[in-house]
């Protein structure tokens, strides 16, 4: 096997894992009590599902400005959560909630690169 062939295939390896670290953490991906293949195969396929939808949402972003980071994936899934399944507060207040704390990451960020850039 030529080492080109390799390096492709760990690569590709590695995008797979990391779909499936990412469906994991923001789809329940390893959430399942199944006994059968065809509740296993439903249940992977609907988190997979919901990964690529969590991702396409997020990849159609605008560019923001820099008071406030992008919606990330937990971001989206956070709001979907709350403004779908809860009926506990306004939909202004929890928008509003999202963007104070998009606000707050983005000014994390800045202050921590300003600290690395002065070490």
């Amino acid at each position: 096997m030529p080492l080109t062939a390799l390096v492709k295939i760990a690569g590709v390896r590695w995008a797979v894992e990391e779909s499936f670290q990412a469906a994991k953490g923001q789809a329940g991906l390893d959430h399942y009590q199944v006994r059968g293949w065809t509740a296993w195969h439903r249940h992977i396929t609907l988190a997979m599902l919901a990964l690529a939808f969590l991702a396409a949402i997020a990849a159609t972003q605008r560019p923001c400005d820099e008071e406030h980071i992008a919606l990330t994936m937990p971001e989206i899934r956070r709001l979907l959560a709350v403004l779908i399944l809860t009926r506990y507060s306004t939909t202004r207040h929890v928008l509003h909630w999202s963007q104070w704390r998009r606000h707050h990451q983005a000014t994390a960020r800045r202050c921590h690169y300003q600290r690395r850039s002065q070490s």
